[in-house]
């Protein structure tokens, strides 16, 4: 949530001038709530984080990678021909997800790309990279900082950085995304999907049509 609230963690402050913050986290609709999805780029050490300003759906989901691809990706890897997308098992790009397979086809579809993904089983996602190499560090830069509008939430991510080599850069993507949209049969069938023989259902490819 946006607004003069606790987070947690320490920080330095001067003597006897503390933080105040409300005494309770009671939803502001004036500032509403702060969606961040997050890619880490395990070659480069660098994380792009976008800021949605209403729901963390598949639709967001697919949107930040496609912006990471248009702003760093695509003049980063200019021979590329294909992408591997590592991610959680649940949530807004999740392994039954449908949105989130349907929205990858589009991105496949507009950037020629063939796009293979790997899903963490159910309860190991803490070994995925992004959270101890981006978000971890994130979390301890805005560590005691109330996050009071988006442009501090740019800010304390933006300065994110670390002795290792990484960098981050974060956007406010600022569309309206719809929940509860649904596809049926015979859209899903559509999608040009392969899944792997190794536990397919984790991991797959989609090729562009």
């Amino acid at each position: 949530m946006i607004g003069n609230y606790k987070n947690g963690g320490r920080e330095w402050q001067p003597v006897k001038n503390p933080v105040e913050v409300n005494v309770y986290d009671f939803v502001d609709k004036t500032n509403g709530n702060a969606s961040p999805y997050g890619i880490y780029d395990i070659a480069k050490n660098k994380g792009w984080i976008s800021i949605g300003i209403s729901s963390d759906t598949a639709a967001f989901a697919t949107a930040t990678i496609r912006s990471w691809w248009e702003n760093e990706g695509k003049s980063t890897y200019q021979n590329a021909q294909c992408l591997y997308i590592t991610a959680d098992g649940g949530g807004s790009n999740g392994s039954r997800n449908r949105l989130w397979k349907n929205e990858l086809q589009q991105f496949a579809n507009d950037t020629g790309l063939y796009i293979y993904v790997s899903h963490f089983p159910p309860g190991t996602s803490k070994w995925n990279k992004i959270e101890h190499r981006l978000f971890s560090y994130i979390s301890m830069n805005w560590r005691g900082k109330p996050l009071t509008s988006l442009a501090v939430i740019i800010g304390l991510i933006n300065g994110t950085k670390t002795k290792t080599g990484l960098t981050v850069k974060a956007v406010i993507d600022e569309k309206i995304y719809k929940t509860g949209i649904k596809i049926e049969n015979k859209d899903f069938e559509k999608i040009n999907i392969t899944n792997n023989n190794f536990c397919g259902q984790w991991n797959y490819g989609i090729a562009p049509k």
